[in-house]
């Protein structure tokens, strides 16, 4: 089947027990959402209602066609990378956190068919980064995440929390970036080079920022 036969297949809604009972068309209450986590942060929280979940899902970018996958194309937000692994920054511009980055391996691959190999290179790459981003001078912790709709490829996220940004802690941090007003782009090109420059002390090349 070609991949514009795939991406025109007709959606239904998903159809089991689960989906059956969820409150599809109703706005939910958040109420214990408000001031929840380690450290209150949020007063106010409304979701929009809940959509129609329809399969089978469009596919991600690279799915059907590897050659379409950005994460294996040369990249001007890349700062750092090795033979296997690759980490960039500033793809959404300026950003209100210290640093947010995307690590990626270098081969196509997703989390569930990759390489042992590749598996094995991950730790590492995490534990250097998370180092990297320290030396930083304002952050104290980075933050790991790993969504993965959007690219048919193994990706994660690091985001820099702040020293002292108590409210920051956990999974709300994402949502304190893109609340937060855009730092100076000098500050973001200085920070991505400290992450870059302290990622290629251990091995790899780092890139100027562009």
């Amino acid at each position: 089947m070609s991949a514009h036969a795939e991406v025109a297949t007709e959606q239904n809604p998903a159809d089991t027990d689960w989906h059956r009972w969820a409150p599809t068309g109703q706005t939910l209450n958040t109420s214990r959402t408000v001031g929840s986590g380690p450290v209150p942060s949020i007063a106010a929280f409304e979701l929009l209602p809940l959509e129609p979940m329809l399969v089978p899902e469009k596919p991600r970018s690279g799915e059907l066609d590897p050659s379409q996958c950005h994460h294996c194309k040369p990249s001007e937000f890349a700062i750092w990378q090795d033979d296997e692994w690759r980490v960039s920054g500033g793809m959404q511009g300026s950003t209100g956190i210290p640093f947010v980055g995307a690590i990626s391996p270098r081969r196509h691959v997703k989390l569930e068919d990759a390489p042992i190999e590749v598996l094995a290179g991950l730790g590492p790459v995490l534990q250097r980064l998370s180092e990297a981003t320290k030396a930083i001078p304002a952050v104290a912790r980075c933050h790991f995440s790993r969504w993965n709709d959007g690219s048919a490829h193994l990706h994660l996220w690091a985001f820099a929390r702040p020293a002292g940004m108590m409210q920051g802690r956990g999974a709300i941090l994402p949502y304190w970036e893109q609340s937060m007003p855009a730092m100076p782009d000098e500050m973001m090109a200085e920070y991505l080079e400290i992450v870059a420059n302290a990622l290629a002390a251990g091995g790899g090349d780092a890139f100027p920022y562009r």
